[in-house]
């Protein structure tokens, strides 16, 4: 095998590969000697075909694997004998392969660089925590009952307004005549839901128990009667009951709804949610503030072909926000031009980390256990409840879902192992500081982190954690 290097300009390196047509030959020989002792043909005894017919019927198919093998093995021995750890798999072009002639490819590849990571020991950070207080589980407590309201029959000759419950009984017709699910008793219908035909619950608001009211509507195209849309309905209704809502008492019967035995355990599980919460929220602001002191603390060329899939994914991502959220306040107005420019920074930044990162963690021996990559799985399934065999087969049979599965774990025992080599300083904060985000430049690209198609289904947020969210978005305590 003769090689000749042809371009070396950064990180991207270039080869021109030569493997003599002798050894071509000698494998394709080889393999049709295989061949001939297991396959089978018309007119003559298992493994006594000759060679000659072999290569009549074969060689075609078996010049083809020699060629793809002999890629492999000698790009695989140039980099190796070179110690070169490339960045993507390289880019081989054959330029010449025919019968009596030598093999001549070329083969591109980028490089990962050199890194060297810095002392650790010298990165200073403060750790911003928050403490559960009395308040913020009686809040939490709060909008539970609200969450789980019930109703009670309205005692006096008031007028029903919207969030208030009525007992009907209804009969429509369209032209004199009835059609399916026009007729009704003792149906229970909360006014302004929206849950029975569009406009039909506003019509109700102003009647009082007792009354007769008719109500005049169109059938949309998702109800029983869609088949009639277009042509009014006109229903008699009976207001039988007005009942009104009001938060549940703040009781064992609350807690019991919550999966708990009593209130006490309630507030205990509440309290510890709270806790967990938190302590997840300061890690995670920690964890930004390392980030940003790495990056800031470390520059070095990075291979133009990983900062290029990076890019073209955020895109990707932010295409696909664009056409869900058209009225994003983020997204209306911005320039392609400057929005490529930004996400380009972006996933330069990500991808600088993501290589330090790993060359900590290669240094360091760090890994991701099997075991740790099927407790993540397992989890992401128990979020999803009804979908969990979907989900496990879905990471089971797809090896780019399973490395967005081990990515962020391994990226977390690395960012572990730094803090744990870190100066850090414990800094107690309210709630509202602790949950507010500090400014950031990449707010929008941060949108772009999705998860695996088959995990995307929305996740069910714990009450505590909901009543923390809120707290912040109203600026309550």
């Amino acid at each position: 095998m003769q090689v000749t290097e042809t371009k070396s300009e950064g990180l991207k390196r270039q080869f021109k590969i030569a493997v003599a047509a002798s050894e071509i030959e000698t494998h394709i020989a080889n393999r049709l000697k295989e061949l001939a002792r297991t396959v089978e043909l018309p007119g003559f005894r298992p493994g006594k075909a000759p060679i000659s017919v072999l290569e009549k019927k074969f060689g075609s198919k078996v010049r083809d694997e020699v060629l793809e093998q002999t890629l492999n093995d000698t790009s695989s021995k140039v980099m190796s004998e070179r110690d070169l750890r490339p960045a993507m798999p390289p880019r081989i072009k054959v330029t010449l392969f025919e019968d009596g002639a030598d093999l001549e490819y070329t083969m591109a590849v980028e490089l990962l660089p050199a890194i060297e990571p810095g002392d650790f020991s010298k990165i200073k950070l403060r750790r911003m925590t928050a403490v559960v207080d009395q308040a913020q589980i009686d809040q939490t407590l709060e909008r539970l009952a609200e969450t789980h309201k019930i109703s009670e029959k309205v005692t006096t000759k008031r007028r029903a307004k919207t969030g208030d419950t009525v007992v009907i009984d209804f009969i429509g017709k369209i032209d004199g005549k009835g059609f399916p699910g026009s007729k009704a008793e003792d149906y229970v219908l909360e006014l302004g839901s929206g849950g029975f035909i569009p406009d039909f619950d506003d019509q109700l608001v102003g009647a009082k128990a007792g009354d007769h009211v008719v109500v005049k509507v169109i059938p949309s195209a998702e109800h029983e009667a869609s088949r009639l849309t277009g042509e009014e309905a006109v229903f008699d209704v009976t207001i039988k009951e007005l009942q009104q809502s009001k938060p549940a008492p703040i009781d064992d019967e609350l807690a019991r709804k919550m999966g708990k035995q009593n209130l006490r355990e309630l507030k205990q599980g509440l309290h510890e949610e709270l806790d967990s919460y938190f302590q997840e929220i300061s890690r995670q602001r920690l964890k930004r503030t390392l980030l940003d002191i790495l990056a800031d603390g470390h520059d070095f060329e990075i291979p133009e072909s990983l900062a290029e899939r990076e890019l073209t994914s955020i895109w990707a991502q932010y295409e696909n926000i664009r056409k869900n959220n058209p009225e994003d306040e983020e997204i209306k107005g911005k320039n392609e031009d400057d929005l490529k420019s930004e996400f380009r920074s972006i996933a330069e930044r990500r991808v600088r980390l993501g290589l330090l990162l790993a060359e900590v963690g290669r240094r360091n021996n760090l890994h991701v256990s099997r075991q740790e990559i099927s407790q993540a799985i397992m989890m992401e399934a128990r979020n999803q409840p009804g979908r969990e065999h979907e989900i496990i087969e879905f990471y089971k049979n797809s090896p780019e879902a399973l490395e967005r599965i081990r990515a962020p774990l391994l990226e977390n025992k690395v960012v572990d192992f730094i803090l744990e080599n870190a100066s850090i300083d414990e800094k107690k904060v309210s709630v509202e500081e602790l949950m507010t985000e500090p400014e950031k430049s990449h707010a929008l690209a941060a949108k772009t982190k999705a998860r695996p198609k088959a995990a995307q289904g929305k996740k069910k947020k714990p009450a505590a954690k909901k009543a923390a969210s809120k707290r912040t978005a109203t600026g309550k305590q």
